[in-house]
């Protein structure tokens, strides 16, 4: 399994099938991913490491282990790790398209808009 380094911490591709696609992500102390939209997926996240801040649109929502969201396509979204211990979450993508091409940035920290 590769694993896919970003500035905010890495992912490793479970699942990579026409109908879906399973991550495995995990967040650093203190960073963040990009707020960000998607036009051709929905996600469901489920945290089971460490606790996070998901913003779903205006919405933001504290999530601990056993807990899951989800984030329908075209939601502005996010999750951040505002702790000192990595977060670790599941991220299931459905819908037509699962290209990294489909992330539209909002803001971002790391200068990737």
């Amino acid at each position: 399994m590769e694993t896919d380094h970003r500035p905010w911490g890495y992912f490793e591709v479970l699942a990579d099938a026409p109908d879906h696609k399973v991550k495995r992500i995990v967040v650093f102390p203190g960073k963040r991913l990009s707020l960000q939209r998607h036009r051709c997926r929905s996600e469901h996240w489920y945290v089971f490491q460490g606790q996070a801040l998901a913003t779903i649109d205006s919405r933001e929502i504290i999530m601990k282990p056993g807990q899951a969201v989800d984030i329908p396509a075209g939601a502005s979204h996010r999750i951040a790790n505002r702790g000192d211990a990595e977060v670790a979450f599941i991220e299931v993508q459905t819908g037509d398209y699962f290209g990294e091409d489909d992330i539209e940035r909002i803001e971002d920290d790391f200068g990737r808009l």
